[in-house]
This record gives C-alpha cells, structure tokens and sequence, in this order.
C-alpha cells in the first residue's frame, strides 16, 4: 500500500496552454481597446483645443448701445467674454459704443462715418422698436433676425419736484387738453409739455400715441385718419412751448436747471424711466432731482430691442456672434445686470438703489402699441401738425414699371393727405412727353393741404402710367419750382417716388449743378432693384436728403410716413 502512495506522489501533472493563450489574447484586445480609446480621445482634444484655439482667427463683435444703457450693456460684454466665446471657429471679442439711436440710423442708411461714430457695429440696441421700423422702412435687408426685446422702461413725466404731486392724477390723454396750471389749482401759469423732435426722441413719439390712443390702444390707420384724431394732434401742437430742446437729454437739463416751476419755458417732459435714473445720478445730476411722475391708465413702455444688423458689412462670424450675444443677454444672471442699470426686466424684481426722483412705481397695463406701418404714420401726421407743418412736394412716377405698384403709391398718397392737419402739399408726375414734349406734369400746385386737400385726392386717383422715365430732368423742373416757393421758418422738401433709372434727357451731372445746397431736401423712395441708388444717394446727400430702399410695395406706405417723420 505504501508503495503505491509513493507512486501517486512523484506523479507531477501538466498545465493546459489553452486557458493561458486565452487570457493573453483577451489582455492583448483590453490593452489595444485602451490604446485606441486614448488615441481616439487624444484626437478629440486636439481638434477641442483646435476649436478653441480659434482655428479662423480672431473676430470683434461691435455692439452700438443707445447711451442709457450702454454702461450695463458693457458690463453683461464683459461676463461673455470671460466665457471665451467662439463661433465658427473664430475667438470673438466685444466692444460695446455708446451711440445716440438718431446717429446710427443716419449712418446705417446713409454713409457710416468713422471719424465720428468709431467702427460700424454689428448689433445695435435701441430704446425703442420704433427705431428697428425705421430701419426697416429704409432698408430692409440691413435688419438680419428679428429684434428682441432686453428689458422695458415706462414711459414718465419728468417735472419739478414741487410739481410732481400735482400730477398724481394725470393721463396722458389730458395732454392735448390741459394748457394751464389752474386745472390743478395752482398759479404757475401756462402748463405746457416740451415734445422734443418724436423722429428723434423716443419719449416723444410714445407719449403722442398714448395722448391720441382710445383706452388701451392701439392706435390704428382708420383712428389716425379720423377728425377727431386731427383735432388732438393740432390741439396738442398748440400746446407745445415756442422753443423745445432738440433732444430729451436738453430738455432734462433746462428742467434740472430752472429754480422753480415753468421757468424752464415749459412744465415737463417726456423721459423714459431709465433716461431718468440716470440723469438724476450721472455726472450732470441737477442738484434737487427731476422726479418721475407716472400718468394714471395705460403706460407707453421702451421695450430696447436687440438688432442684429444684416448687409454686406456683416460678416457670417459676426452676425452668429451677434445672435449669440442676444441670448446671453436674457439669461437671468445678465438679465439682473441690466436691472441694475435701470431696465426693467421679468426675472428679477431688483432696482438700483440709491435712485433719487424714481419711485419705480407698478405699472399695471401697458399700452398696446401701433403696428409698424401706423408708427411712422403718427410720426409724419405730427411733423404735418407741428409749428404750421411741412412743405411737401411730392413727384411720382409714372413710367410703365409701376403699373403693378401704382396702386400702393396712390394709397400711401391718399393716407398722407388726409392724416395732413397742416403744411403744404404738392404733387407732380413724371415719364416721358406728358405735357406737351414735357417728361413731367404739376398736377396740383404746393400749397395748404387744407385748402388743396380735395384738388389732391383727385390728382391722386386720376395717376395713370405712360412711357418713359425721364427722372433728372423732371426732378430739376420740380426742384426749382419747389425752391422758388421755399417757405422760411418751415421744413421744404422733395419726395421722388421711383421704381427705376432715369433713361433720357439731361444727365445726372447736369442735375446735380441745378442743386442749391442744403436747404431743400430731396429723399427717394425707391421701390425694387431696378434702381441706381448710388445715383440717387448722391443727390439725396448733395440736399440732406434720404434714399429709403422699399423691395416689396406693401412698405411704401411705412417708408413715406418715415420720410416724413423727420423735422430736417
């Protein structure tokens, strides 16, 4: 028995190869995963870091913000920035401009002066989507997404601080009403609100519409046309003091500067609550503060849209940048920077603090607000009702290019004239060999719109097209016409309705030396792209004038009353 133990235990028993074999070839497939995940991974951060590294270079958003907002609007750049925005593989830097809304529109639609205005932006944020209209009745193609809105500031009126409790109860409908301070049982004299240019100034523009809106509003075409909707706007412009500040920023600060009520040359003024916050704590704070007075019923509200600015000048970098940079600004935590910039925002109740003059009082129901078209319709209805009103020529054409426009020009023709409460008005035709060998014809003489009112409306239905299209040499016949009946004291312009080039009789050199200055604006509305709008914006910058770019007809209407608007 022993032996056979003994034989068990010298018996020594082999190892399998196979198992080994597979656990080596399972370590080696473990050890090749791990090698292609890490070079795998490798490669993603390499092309991360390329990304990052800004593989397309460098980029500079501009941004031109209008003044009361600007400082808060740099603040919330500089938060993107410290997030090292890229965008299409581009590093993009931001630089915010304070810019004056009247500025950049004037250099968008005309000739960008760097001299002046710094770099062309690719954003801008105004106080006001009243400005993007504007923009938009010029030239469309220049807006490149729709606004939106960063915040919101009411509308207020800025007043004395003795006069403010005197006011607790006033509407802005009262407006057009109330010329003196015994309304309110005061013995201050004459109450008077100073309306700088609205083509200009915001607050003015937003208190006309709420003085000439029914309740809550809006304001409508129809309303705007009707008597007594005329009777408001002349009773309103009555009302308005002899001299007004050319802007509210002046205005404030003859308010500011006047030891007591109405020695300013008026009694208030129509300020945005945010322009008001920071007058009262800026550089050139008055030593007693301006307050904030809110008028009872709906309340007219700067809602400062965002614009991402389009046109050739806009590069793909810089117009996504610019989007980006519009959604950075409605997160909560860039949201509550504007907020202590004065805006009132959604997310945050906050206010600046300390804030003298400025209750920030609740407001309880907005106005609604005219459509776009109705906005610069207000706006020219005001510049017809202000100071006697303007004296307008208007020369249309009538080539056979605009058969399928002529339409819409008749109904913005006919909307302007009976909006009209005053001024003068005149209207022309031209094509070619339509008086005579004439390439032009004066179908209603300038003169009162009230008196000629009639004689216009039938000019206007009786436009009809002909042949030709002989624009210098008509405009040169109406140009000297108009300027030998130039009224002092009053705004004088020339309104050329066109949809293409001119195609005989003298040439644009020719024109161009019949010219007499600035003294007599010529602006274009020039309809489609069939036009020569370098042409037409050399005469227009030869007069002070404007070339508005219209690409659908539906927007002549919004473009006249644009043209319109403005008060130079």
């Amino acid at each position: 028995m022993s032996r056979h133990r003994a034989l068990r235990a010298r018996v020594r028993r082999g190892i399998a190869k196979w198992p080994v074999l597979i656990v080596v070839f399972v370590v080696l497939i473990g050890l090749g995963y791990l090698a292609w995940s890490w070079a795998g991974g490798v490669l993603d951060s390499r092309a991360r870091a390329l990304a990052q590294n800004c593989s397309e270079g460098d980029s500079v958003l501009r941004v031109a913000a209008t003044p009361s907002v600007a400082g808060a609007v740099a603040d919330v750049a500089r938060a993107w920035s410290a997030t090292r925005p890229v965008v299409y593989d581009h590093c993009i830097a931001i630089e915010v401009t304070s810019l004056d809304s009247s500025a950049v529109l004037d250099g968008l639609t005309t000739t960008w002066d760097e001299t002046k205005l710094g770099k062309r932006p690719h954003a801008w944020l105004p106080d006001s989507t009243l400005w993007a209209n504007r923009l938009s009745a010029l030239n469309a193609k220049l807006v490149g997404a729709a606004p939106k809105s960063v915040g919101t500031s009411p509308v207020l009126l800025a007043a004395p601080e003795a006069a403010a409790p005197v006011l607790k109860d006033f509407r802005w409908s009262d407006m057009p009403e109330v010329t003196d301070w015994n309304k309110f049982g005061q013995s201050w004299g004459r109450f008077s609100v100073a309306m700088p240019d609205p083509s200009a100034n915001t607050a003015s523009a937003l208190a006309i519409q709420s003085a000439l809106a029914e309740g809550r509003g809006p304001v409508t075409a129809e309303s705007l046309n009707s008597e007594s909707a005329k009777a408001k706007l002349t009773k309103l412009a009555a009302t308005v003091p002899p001299e007004v500040p050319p802007t509210t920023r002046d205005a404030l600060r003859r308010l500011g500067d006047s030891a007591t009520v109405n020695a300013a040359g008026f009694s208030v003024t129509p300020v945005s609550e945010v322009d008001l916050y920071k007058h009262n704590t800026g550089k050139e704070a008055p030593s007693k503060p301006l307050v904030g007075v809110l008028p009872v019923g709906p309340a007219p509200v700067a809602d400062f849209p965002y614009i991402a600015l389009g046109g050739s000048e806009v590069g793909e970098a810089e117009e996504r940048a610019a989007q980006a940079f519009r959604e950075f600004m409605t997160e909560p935590e860039q949201q509550k920077i504007l907020a202590k910039g004065g805006l009132r925002v959604e997310s945050t109740q906050d206010r600046p603090t300390p804030s003298p003059g400025v209750s920030w009082a609740a407001v309880t129901e907005n106005l609604v607000a005219a459509d776009a078209t109705t906005t610069q319709q207000i706006s020219s209805a005001w510049a017809s009702a202000d100071r006697g009103g303007q004296v307008v020529t208007v020369l249309a054409d009538v080539s056979t290019s605009m058969k399928p426009r002529l339409d819409k020009v008749k109904a913005a023709l006919r909307g302007q004239i009976d909006r009209s409460v005053s001024g003068s008005f005149g209207l022309w035709e031209f094509a070619r060999d339509l008086d005579g060998a004439k390439p032009y014809k004066q179908l209603v003489g300038t003169g009162p719109v009230a008196e000629k009112r009639d004689a216009l409306r039938r000019a206007v239905d009786g436009l009809r097209t002909s042949d030709g299209s002989q624009l210098y040499s008509s405009l040169a016949a109406c140009y000297e016409a108009a300027h030998d009946g130039f009224v002092a004291g009053r705004v004088n312009r020339v309104v050329v309705i066109t949809d293409g080039t001119s195609d005989g009789g003298i040439d644009l050199a020719a024109l161009k030396s019949r010219l007499h200055g600035k003294d007599l604006a010529v602006s274009f509305i020039a309809i489609g792209g069939e036009v020569d709008k370098g042409a037409l914006t050399d005469i227009a910058q030869t007069t002070g004038g404007s070339v508005s770019v219209v690409e659908n007809p539906d927007g002549i209407e919004a473009a006249l009353g644009q043209v319109l608007s403005t008060n130079a």
